[in-house]
């Protein structure tokens, strides 16, 4: 299933040899709609490793799939918890819309196998990469907006991010307030957050926060956003707490 720039042709199975393009319209049943043009559909499984342009990999679509996932997702909360406070629908989203939640689904339909990679890049782990999983499922959702839009776009967000919306009967704990609730329940100072790096495009970009506790060793983690960061690095220093409490 895996395709590689170089490999017109894959063979799946022993005897069998099927076109590049046949594999990628074999997506199109896991995405619940079918394309008339496979080409934006490719451009969205394309790894900038592969792309002769910018524009000629995924990383526009996942830009526009970004949003579209945001905006399904907000609509359907709103739906689902009309009497919940904004902000604890604030907190359901941006779980909904994480890294993990994309990475979950991006397994589930195999997404990793389908994406397009140069030669160069074909055994260096991208296919299993969680952040390339993630921005490859937006930039097909987006392809799958431009291709056939919102409502084919929202029967797919729907039916894959079911059991991620079930899955929290109560609004999810802000990272951030419990770690400081945490300190503050032990006499410690607040935690302090600290930019590490900022990597990625200027329509996509990764900040790396680190968060220090007084006793704790210092953890990072990275997000989408100053603030996405900083609840991950919470999240993980949360999860060194209880690992040193068991300990």
């Amino acid at each position: 299933m895996a395709l590689a720039i170089g490999d017109p042709f894959l063979a799946p199975i022993p005897g069998h040899r099927v076109s590049a393009e046949t594999d990628i319209a074999a997506l199109t049943t896991r995405l619940g709609h079918g394309f008339d043009d496979l080409s934006e559909l490719r451009r969205a499984l394309t790894h900038a490793s592969a792309g002769n342009t910018r524009s000629n990999s995924y990383e526009r679509l996942e830009f526009l799939g970004d949003r579209v996932l945001g905006l399904i997702i907000a609509e359907e909360l709103l739906r689902r918890f009309a009497r919940e406070a904004e902000g604890d629908i604030s907190r359901r989203h941006a779980k909904l819309v994480s890294r993990n939640s994309l990475v979950q689904v991006a397994l589930d339909i195999d997404l990793g196998g389908f994406m397009i990679l140069s030669s160069g890049e074909e055994n260096s782990g991208l296919r299993q990469n969680p952040a390339v999983l993630a921005d490859i499922l937006e930039a097909v959702l987006g392809a799958l907006y431009k291709a056939a839009g919102l409502d084919a776009a929202r029967g797919f967000v729907l039916h894959h991010w079911e059991a991620l919306i079930q899955a929290d009967a109560s609004p999810p704990q802000d990272a951030k307030t419990s770690l400081q609730e945490w300190a503050q329940g032990r006499g410690k100072p607040l935690p302090s957050y600290r930019l590490l790096s900022r990597q990625g495009s200027d329509h996509a970009p990764i900040f790396v926060i680190a968060v220090m506790v007084d006793g704790v060793a210092e953890v990072s983690a990275e997000g989408g956003s100053k603030r996405a960061a900083e609840q991950a690095a919470a999240a993980e220093m949360l999860r060194r707490i209880g690992a040193e409490k068991e300990n």
